[in-house]
């Protein structure tokens, strides 16, 4: 009852516990890995959460869990990257937000489920060095609807020709740029954040330790089988999103 009182109405307490364990558990795969853990984080919590909340908890959740990689690798960070990032950002979530207000929830969800589905079988596309604002205006755009454009961001980083540590803290930066400016939007658009500021904020937590656990636990397994596991867990809730949007849509449509 007292982890219910916390909780938004018609979220009980056992699917909020849910999302705190799956918080820790992506994030152990964001700090393992390099990348995944903001998608799988996506999946699960589209499985749990109302699909008109999804975004906007999932995007606070993730402004703590980058922020947090971002204080560890401060001196790894490319500043002169933020401020073009940031700009095309703003851009990318203002016109995301003139349009995600009209899109029915189920048509959002099966979205979601197609995004994930390319997240793991497409190809990202190639950005030149000089395309920061253009990245931020079309990964911020994006984000306002999927959520979890990490691949999609690293393919920008990428293009800069950084060092590995520097990859993974700018990525951090760009990430918690771009989830600061989708949730300040959507606090615009009028979503109420404060009754879900408990369980955010126990997500953020459970994702800090998920981020130690990481680094600290060296696996004995290859990257590659935890990929090949991974992908498949995403594809699971992807196509289980798919049918419940889709079916949704249509009953609606008859």
């Amino acid at each position: 009852m007292l982890v219910e009182g916390l909780l938004p109405e018609g979220l009980s307490g056992t699917l909020g516990l849910a999302l705190v364990a799956a918080s820790l558990f992506t994030s152990f795969l964001t700090a393992a890995f390099g990348l995944g853990g903001g998608v799988a984080l996506l999946a699960l919590m589209a499985v749990l959460l109302p699909p008109a909340a999804l975004i906007p908890v999932h995007g606070a959740v993730q402004i703590g869990s980058n922020a947090g990689r971002v204080l560890v690798m401060l001196p790894h960070v490319v500043r002169t990257a933020l401020l073009p990032f940031s700009i095309g950002s703003l851009i990318g979530a203002t016109l995301g937000g003139l349009v995600v207000v009209r899109i029915p929830p189920h048509a959002v969800e099966l979205a979601i489920g197609l995004f994930i589905l390319w997240s793991v079988f497409g190809r990202m596309p190639s950005f030149g060095r000089h395309a920061l604002v253009t990245g931020g205006v079309i990964s911020s755009f994006l984000t306002m609807f999927f959520g979890a454009t990490g691949p999609f961001v690293i393919a920008i980083i990428r293009a800069l020709k950084l060092k590995p540590l520097s990859v993974v803290a700018t990525h951090a930066a760009f990430m918690s740029i771009q989830h600061a400016i989708k949730v300040a939007v959507f606090g615009l658009l009028g979503f109420a954040f404060v009754s879900y500021l408990p369980l955010i904020a126990a997500m953020i937590a459970s994702g800090f330790v998920g981020t130690l656990l990481g680094k600290a636990v060296l696996t004995r397994f290859g990257h590659r089988y935890f990929q090949t596991v991974l992908n498949i867990i995403l594809c699971a809730l992807a196509l289980r999103l798919i049918w419940s949007g889709a079916t949704a849509l249509a009953e609606n449509m008859l």
